[in-house]
């Protein structure tokens, strides 16, 4: 059953401070809408006030400033897809934006909007996890910076406060000679939510894993950071053995459930094949 429209109220904020203004009067931020929509839609959006930041020049942009990369809320998924010096350096994210719902899609959906929602399955923040993004907050109160690997609290919680947004995202450029890699598993090759997705880093040193950062979505109740395996791995030499040894230490950082998408015991042994294709790549790319 849809959504009531009449239940709703949706004002354009001019600027970003107008749009603090009305979020501090109760207003729920409106970016893209691929979310909210869907919500809409199934008769599952809570009624209210909301406010459309897509006007507000503050919060888009792609900017490089030294070795910073700095994307701002409102760029698309199609912007990241699209940029030349992402798809150099920051491969990961190139590839999980064009695998990011239709083309509608990307050209509609924003960074801010992907990671406010909090969805396990999103695309975006395996890939954000292992670059260590910094995510910048903005409230009247001012502007402050958390690490994104703490950023998520929970399923669909996060540190944001009722009266805060999401300004912008930098990355630091200092990923030269490392292997990246992406892959999501779905049900069909295009527009599906991710059974498992893996995205990876490494840099070896003499043959041995000298960083290593691999994280999965779709498998916990927020996206993940392996540790267990990154630190089983670092400095060791990537035998058959090893990599057979992490996959079964996996299982210590990732509790893949069964839902209507697929069952925990499929994800689980998917995750690790995956986890295994990143691996034996690892120093193919020399």
């Amino acid at each position: 059953m849809r959504g009531y429209l009449p239940d709703y109220q949706l004002t354009t904020a001019t600027n970003l401070t107008d749009a603090l203004i009305q979020m501090e009067k109760g207003a729920k931020p409106f970016a893209g809408g691929t979310d909210i929509m869907v919500l809409l839609d199934a008769g599952s959006l809570s009624p209210g006030s909301f406010v459309s930041l897509l006007d507000i020049k503050e919060l888009r942009g792609i900017k490089i400033q030294k070795n910073i990369f700095t994307l701002g809320a409102l760029t698309t998924y199609s912007e990241v897809r699209d940029h030349k010096f992402l798809q150099k350096h920051f491969p990961v994210l190139c590839q999980s934006a064009q695998e990011v719902g239709a083309i509608a899609i990307q050209n509609r959906g924003t960074i801010g909007g992907n990671i406010a929602n909090g969805s396990p399955a999103a695309d975006f923040p395996p890939g954000l996890l292992i670059y260590e993004a910094l995510i910048h907050l903005v409230s009247k109160r001012g502007l402050r910076t958390v690490d994104y690997t703490k950023f998520h609290s929970g399923y669909k919680k996060n540190l944001l406060e009722k009266d805060e947004l999401i300004h912008s995202v930098s990355l630091v450029n200092d990923f030269k000679d490392y292997h990246h890699f992406w892959r999501k598993v779905g049900s069909r090759k295009a527009q599906a939510i991710s059974k498992t997705m893996i995205a990876g880093i490494a840099k070896l040193n003499k043959k041995r894993v000298e960083d290593l950062r691999v994280a999965f979505g779709s498998v916990a109740a927020t996206a993940v950071r392996c540790y267990h395996v990154e630190s089983f791995l670092k400095g060791k030499n990537l035998s058959p053995s090893v990599i057979l040894e992490a996959k079964k230490i996996l299982g210590k950082d990732i509790q893949p459930i069964d839902d209507i998408r697929s069952t925990g015991k499929y994800r689980l042994a998917v995750s690790q094949n995956v986890l295994e294709e990143f691996l034996c790549g690892i120093g193919s790319d020399k």
